[in-house]
């Protein structure tokens, strides 16, 4: 044999070597990502287990199950201008809505978005409170003539805050810890309406915090003033959490009165759930070590957006060193945690292309990978699916965790549960939306399931936390007409 055979058959077998380790790779990635139906089944009774625990006492689970204060949502007959800060990521809104009653519902609504900077998200209280403060204030200012508040009113505000808080009342609550990339210090254990109150005084802005509620609870609120069997809402966004309808007499923890309704809003903060049925592999175990807050948010860094696609990297970046999959040296950008956002991911996984071509250019625009192989994307678009998949067949066990918490996950009365979603995740990574919803109706069986609804709540939690403000307002007896 000539020496350029040699060579050739010498390439050939290191090439075949690289895709048998490349496959044993991939292949132990989809075994430990499994989600058997009887998995899922443990997961969501676990799920029951923990959310009991969490009721019972505090500090009984990993589920933080806080009481919200909310025992009235939305009925459609508040009426008057109210606005709402919606804080639950890199991005807030400011949202104003004119109510009208039964008759004129939303009349009219106007929202603005910001960006945080990045540097205010892991700075001080005071300056990341005055930036948010100092953009309310410049959109208070744009209020047209159409909106109109009553003669002698405060302005009133439905604050949405997606972080985990101890609610001392409707508009009061301290901060547990921050997740999705915040850290912030001196913030911890403060009273977050009294922060944000101090920075609009600072910014001459005489507006009342009339609610202070969580995302998930917000879009509770806002499924419920569109839908009276809404009783369950989830977010799948950046971060992930659910909340629901409980009965009152089924908190232990709960040394008040009973309220009037018989019914208390809970906020799980199920992102904080494990469990030892969860599938995870050593992508998830290193992610979680290296992260921000170890030991924590071990549901959230299995099924959400602001880690879906670090896991993918994770994967690319092992087959870059154990496989050489893409050549002899690993692209630097590999190894940069978070490089590969969940909505790059999303675009790779949902490449419809007969070559693949949307996942070339995301290799080279994300890592600067070029001469990427058909073969190769496909590979890609397989570790995607495992991962994406597997995060969405967790998030409908946790659903049907608490259907079963309420009862709802027999054909026993057969009442109409609907479950308002929101969050970009849910919303545009349509494999993950589509799986969820399959793997719900497998567990509950056709007959519960066709009574089971999922909605998009479609920013429910930004008019939510402005429906809240205003259906508490009434509460107390303030009449807006």
């Amino acid at each position: 044999m000539g020496k350029v055979a040699v060579g050739a058959a010498v390439v050939c077998a290191a090439t075949a070597g690289r895709w048998a380790r490349a496959a044993a790779i991939l292949k132990e990635l989809e075994e430990k990502c499994a989600t058997p139906i009887g998995k899922l089944r443990h997961v969501a009774d676990a799920m029951t287990v923990e959310m009991h625990a969490g009721l019972a006492s505090e500090g009984g689970s990993k589920l933080k199950m806080l009481i919200s204060y909310v025992d009235n949502l939305p009925t459609g007959d508040e009426k008057g201008l109210f606005y709402a800060l919606d804080l639950g990521g890199t991005n807030f809104r400011c949202l104003r809505v004119q109510l009208g009653g039964k008759e004129g519902r939303v009349v009219k609504q106007e929202a603005e978005e910001v960006s945080i900077p990045p540097h205010l998200m892991v700075g001080s209280s005071h300056e990341l409170f005055d930036f948010i403060a100092s953009a309310l204030a410049k959109f208070v200012a744009s209020e047209g003539d159409d909106y109109q508040l009553s003669v002698g009113r405060q302005r009133e505000l439905g604050f949405t805050f997606s972080f985990p808080v101890k609610q001392t009342s409707i508009c009061s609550g301290t901060l547990i810890k921050w997740t999705k990339g915040f850290s912030i210090d001196g913030t911890v254990g403060e009273d977050v309406v009294a922060e944000l109150t101090k920075a609009m005084e600072r910014q001459g802005l005489d507006m009342r915090v009339a609610a202070l509620v969580n995302d998930t609870i917000g879009t509770l609120a806002g499924g419920r003033y569109n839908d009276n069997d809404v009783v369950i809402a989830v977010i799948l966004g950046t971060g992930t959490n659910a909340a629901y309808v409980e009965r009152a007499q089924a908190i232990p923890k709960w040394h008040g009165l009973l309220p009037k309704s018989g019914e208390m809003v809970i906020n799980m903060e199920w992102g904080n759930f494990r469990s030892s049925h969860l599938p995870m592999t050593e992508y998830d175990h290193t992610l979680d070590v290296e992260s921000l807050n170890p030991g924590e948010q071990i549901f959230e860094k299995l099924i959400s957006g602001m880690y879906l696609g670090d896991i993918v990297r994770r994967v690319l970046w092992r087959l870059a060193e154990e496989a050489s999959f893409f050549g002899d040296n690993v692209p630097s950008k590999l190894q940069v945690p978070f490089t590969l956002r969940t909505p790059d991911m999303s675009a790779m996984h949902h490449d419809s292309s007969s070559d693949l071509r949307v996942v070339a250019n995301k290799l080279r625009d994300v890592f600067g990978i070029t001469n990427t192989s058909l073969k190769m994307r496909k590979t890609i678009v397989d570790i995607c699916d495992i991962v994406a998949k597997r995060g969405a067949r967790l998030a409908a066990a946790g659903v049907v965790g608490i259907l079963k918490k309420q009862g709802r996950d027999t054909v026993a009365g057969k009442q109409r549960t609907v479950v308002a979603m929101d969050g970009g995740l849910f919303e545009h990574y349509t494999i993950f939306s589509k799986c969820l919803e399959s793997t719900l109706s497998e567990m509950l069986g056709d007959e519960v399931s066709s009574h089971v609804i999922i909605t998009h709540a479609n920013d429910g939690s930004g008019i939510g936390a402005a429906l809240l403000a205003a259906s508490h307002s009434q509460y107390l007896g303030i009449d807006e007409s």
